[in-house]
């Protein structure tokens, strides 16, 4: 993928199939006489499949695909019986990978997730002990299109077990192996489970064991009643412990009932591991295609959690399904009908809107060094080595990173200039500076957060004066600088969470120019910690004012000695001279 809104270039890659499906009548026969065998991925490792195959049952087209990793019959022909009785002659050993390339307008990304596998926790034996299984395991066992046309067995002696426990949880809300976040979909597959053994088999005991069930969506705590009053048992707290009769199969549970505060065992005839979920491989990729950023749970971030659930950060790019955030399939239907609807209004537009705070380049200004390229996180600055660099209005999402890292003046963030919040700075220390606690907030959040403080009438000193930038990159070290010079006794700079920037990953510059600024305070003599970085959401009114009665209290603490030094020692140095008289140019003063 490359390209912004509305002038994408994808370059798809369609994977060759060995046999062509316009001309497969999907008989069978190519199966009959393969010699090869290897583990059914679709069921799951319970039943095998050839290396020619159809991939899954209502599969579209409905024609066998080769497995050219599998296959004998290629480099050189050593085998060649599939190909000997197609008699449509539909296989060819010679097809190739295809790549397609399209000009589109929107992207859609829907890439689904990946089942957490539990073999890393083995604590409950799920490698050791055949009659333990994963809920997708179970899913195949019980389907009537699985490995045992639906006659529900043990894996070790294809018994149909009297006794089920389930364990809840597995792979979720375990910060120890990354994965802290609820799954979402565990407790209502496993009561969906439980219903269906019941139904089935109205002699079986099931028993799960369980931290806590949400049943949150619709009729879901119906559902779990339901499970309740057919016979299925719920015992809260997690196993520690799981043991097997090495003659019967058998498994023992020791697990601490939380409701009870007492230890017990549990025997059973089968174990399943009901196993969260987890962004699938490859997400990296795609973010670095798309410019995309990520949770630190590894989903993909929307652009606003609650105005835009389907909108990426990156203009004409929408999030559907799993990709975003653990959903059932309820809820994954409602974004991908909110992403198409999203992406449709886009396309029927024709032309797309912008804000009025994009960046602008002055060719004549620009030296070509490619610094505001690098720091673009839409990558919406083209620039090469000896031309200036230019600003793709339509991709340009108005963070200023830019503006604050070109050191020659070239770029302009309009209603945002350097001019106009130097010319803030300047008007709110004009009088009494050291009274007053100067502040940078980010549009999005800190200073949203700002006025959740207000509407919540929650008390915090009044000496703090804020200017409001649309990300705190915008801020630039001169801005800081000058603020001091004006006598500010403390300067706040604060904006998103870290992990959570509204600009993708814009506020990871601001921690840098933080650090430089903080080391050149350093060396002029002055307190490091009077200038403050925070991190603040708009949810977060609470954490705003206690920010701002922080900092009067470290106000409370400079002298107005420690001003008048900073003002002296920040006082802009005289440009120095060239050998023939003149001064030098920005350019080489910098």
């Amino acid at each position: 993928m490359s390209g912004y809104v509305g002038n994408f270039t994808a370059k798809i890659r369609k994977k060759a199939r060995y046999v062509d499906p316009t001309v497969c009548n999907a008989c069978g026969e190519c199966v009959k006489v393969c010699p090869v065998t290897r583990p059914d991925g679709f069921q799951m490792g319970l039943s095998s499949r050839k290396a020619i195959y159809i991939p899954f049952p209502q599969a579209v087209p409905c024609s066998y695909v080769l497995n050219m990793d599998d296959c004998l019959g290629n480099n050189p022909i050593a085998c060649g019986k599939c190909s000997d009785v197609c008699e449509k002659e539909a296989i060819n050993y010679d097809d190739a990978d295809e790549i397609i390339v399209r000009e589109i307008g929107a992207v859609v990304v829907a890439i689904g997730l990946d089942v957490y596998d539990p073999t890393e926790m083995d604590e409950y034996g799920y490698t050791r002990f055949d009659n333990v299984i994963t809920s997708m395991e179970f899913e195949r066992l019980i389907c009537a299109g699985g490995p045992t046309a639906g006659h529900f067995v043990r894996p070790r002696d294809r018994m149909r077990p009297k006794r089920i426990g389930f364990i809840q949880c597995v792979g979720s809300r375990n910060p120890k192996i990354g994965r802290p976040y609820c799954s979402n979909i565990c407790c209502m597959n496993t009561i969906k489970d439980c219903l269906l053994l019941a139904d089935h088999y109205p002699d079986v005991e099931n028993t799960v064991f369980y931290q806590d069930i949400r049943a949150s969506g619709k009729s879901f705590e119906d559902m779990y009643q339901r499970s309740k009053e057919a016979g299925s048992r719920y015992i809260r707290g997690l196993p520690g412990d799981v043991e097997e009769d090495a003659e019967t199969g058998n498994l023992t549970v020791t697990v601490e009932n939380t409701t009870t505060g007492k230890l017990e065992r549990h025997e059973f005839d089968m174990l399943v591991l009901s196993v969260g979920v987890q962004p699938p491989k490859g997400m990296g990729k795609i973010a670095g295609m798309l410019t995309l950023s990520r949770t630190s749970d590894g989903f993909f971030m929307e652009s606003h959690p609650k105005l835009k659930p389907v909108d990426a950060p990156t203009r004409g790019v929408y999030f559907a399904g799993f990709c975003e955030s653990p959903k059932d399939i309820k809820d994954s239907v409602c974004q991908a009908g909110a992403a198409a609807s999203r992406a449709g209004a886009l396309l029927n537009a024709g032309q797309i809107q912008i804000e009025a705070i994009t960046s602008r380049i002055d060719e004549q200004a620009c030296s070509a060094c490619g610094l505001c390229a690098k720091v673009c996180p839409y990558g919406a600055i083209v620039w090469s080595k000896g031309e200036p660099a230019v600003v793709v209005e339509a991709a340009c999402a108005g963070c200023g990173a830019c503006g604050a890292t070109c050191l020659f003046g070239a770029i302009t963030m309009r209603h945002f200039t350097d001019e106009q919040l130097m010319a803030q700075v300047r008007a709110i220390l004009a009088d009494k500076p050291q009274d007053k606690v100067f502040c940078f907030a980010c549009n999005w959040c800190s200073y949203a957060g700002g006025d959740m403080a207000g509407i919540s009438r929650i008390q915090y000193p009044a000496s703090n004066r804020v200017v409001r930038t649309m990300c705190s990159a915008r801020v630039s070290e001169e801005m800081v600088i000058e603020a001091f010079r004006c006598g500010a006794p403390v300067v706040l700079v604060s904006g998103c969470h870290y992990a959570d920037c509204h600009y993708i990953n814009a506020n990871r510059q601001t921690v840098k120019r933080m650090q430089r600024l903080w080391d050149q305070l350093e060396k002029a003599g002055i307190r490091p910690e009077r200038l403050q970085l925070e991190w603040i959401s708009a949810a977060e009114g609470q954490k705003f004012a206690k920010v701002m009665r922080q900092m009067e209290e470290l106000r409370k603490t400079v002298t107005l000695e420690e001003i008048e030094y900073a003002r002296d020692a920040l006082k802009p140095k005289p440009k120095k001279r060239a050998k023939n008289g003149r001064k030098k140019s920005a350019a080489v003063a910098t």
